[in-house]
């Protein structure tokens, strides 16, 4: 049962929390990256010095999108993030999620937990009725996560998206609220 706590944390789950990014966080995600630099290397490209966390962080601008981490609800340690990109409002009401682990607590289920308090956030709070991610066919864990969410898989895009200099093909997977409301327990 998710439960809201106080301000620092937008919600809060059995084991993990969700909370927004800050330029606090910067020194202990930059490590974190660093040491995820494998994990993360094939999937997604991350901030590795100050300056671009400076520039990821001004992304954040809490109406087109939105930047969080996900952290151990007690020791308050950082195990992943999550992102909610390209919000559209209006006839929409969608946004596009982005989100990963960072290694040493890989394959724990945080980022399930931690990703489902992001799904509740965006659909309760924000009011968004649908969350679409992009996947590369490739990234086993992160398709594992999106299908015990229980989310659809709705298409496939070759040359999607440019990583490192090279176009990958992804796969596109979506949610809506009323898909949230019929999943089990």
């Amino acid at each position: 049962m998710r439960v809201e706590t106080n301000a620092e944390f937008l919600r809060q789950g059995r084991r993990v929390a969700l909370r927004r990014i800050t330029k606090h966080d910067r020194e202990e995600f930059l490590g974190l990256v660093e040491s995820s630099r494998a994990l993360h290397r094939r999937w997604i490209v991350l901030p590795t010095t100050p300056d671009e966390f400076d520039d990821y962080l001004s992304r954040f601008d809490r109406h087109s999108a939105d930047g969080f981490v996900i952290c151990l609800a007690k020791r308050r340690s950082m195990v992943g993030f999550a992102n909610l990109n390209e919000i559209v409002r209006g006839a929409y009401q969608r946004g596009l999620i982005g989100y990963g682990a960072f290694a040493p607590s890989a394959g724990s289920g945080y980022m399930t937990e931690g990703v489902d308090l992001l799904l509740d956030y965006a659909f309760t709070d924000l009011g968004l009725h649908r969350l679409e991610a992009d996947i590369q066919p490739g990234n086993i864990p992160s398709l594992k996560l999106v299908r015990r969410l229980r989310f659809r898989k709705e298409g496939y895009s070759p040359a999607f998206i440019c990583i490192r200099g090279k176009w990958m093909d992804h796969e596109r997977w979506a949610i809506t609220r009323e898909m949230m409301d019929t999943r089990p327990g």
